[in-house]
């Protein structure tokens, strides 16, 4: 749902990406430790509720970063194929090492995560797919790639205070149950929308 107000929040890219020169596929592969290490530490976060924190803040980093690198290309006219490429596929493993790292946590019931996983996979693989029929990329559908990350700050920090007031509850399994539901959702919804596409 946020993908649709991509061009409304370019003004928090514009100023970073009129003041650094760096190639937007070099900005592209620095997102992904960010994603890696966010997984890494929501993983371990039962050892510790603070690395939910840290975790947040590095998906907030990642989701940034994802985001200035598209704006810097457009800027510069240095968009391209490959790059659409490069930073489609280190989405795709963005999403399931944080996710993953969920996921296979403490948090979570890993059957949960990984229709969570499975769903999200389908969900962007149909938006990717619509464009390489000629559709065009297609971002629509309830739980788009922006809506995930906005969850994914939010929702460790959520799960933080809870533990913070020593409330028993496990927040992020909720949050993969929704993921679990709704991203498949999403998936059969661009996948009708796409065969409306060739009826019409």
């Amino acid at each position: 749902m946020l993908d649709r107000y991509r061009k409304k929040v370019e003004w928090i890219f514009l100023p970073v990406a009129k003041k650094i020169d760096i190639a937007p596929n070099s900005l592209t592969w620095i997102s992904f430790p960010f994603a890696l290490a966010a997984g890494i530490f929501f993983y371990f976060s039962p050892m510790s509720n603070y690395f939910l924190l840290i975790g947040a803040i590095f998906v907030a980093v990642n989701g940034f970063l994802d985001g200035l690198d598209g704006e810097i290309a457009r800027m510069s006219g240095r968009a391209s194929k490959k790059g659409d490429f490069i930073d489609h596929a280190l989405d795709r493993y963005s999403d399931v090492v944080i996710i993953g790292g969920i996921a296979l946590s403490d948090w979570c019931d890993t059957r949960i995560g990984l229709v969570a996983i499975v769903g999200i996979l389908l969900t962007s693989y149909m938006g990717t797919q619509a464009q390489a029929i000629g559709y065009g990329r297609e971002y629509g559908g309830l739980l788009g790639r922006a809506d995930r990350l906005a969850i994914l700050i939010i929702a460790p920090l959520i799960q933080h205070f809870l533990l913070f007031f020593e409330i028993d509850l496990s927040f992020l399994e909720w949050v993969m149950i929704f993921f679990a539901i709704v991203a498949n959702i999403t998936a059969i919804q661009r996948f009708f929308k796409i065969m409306k596409w060739f009826e019409g």
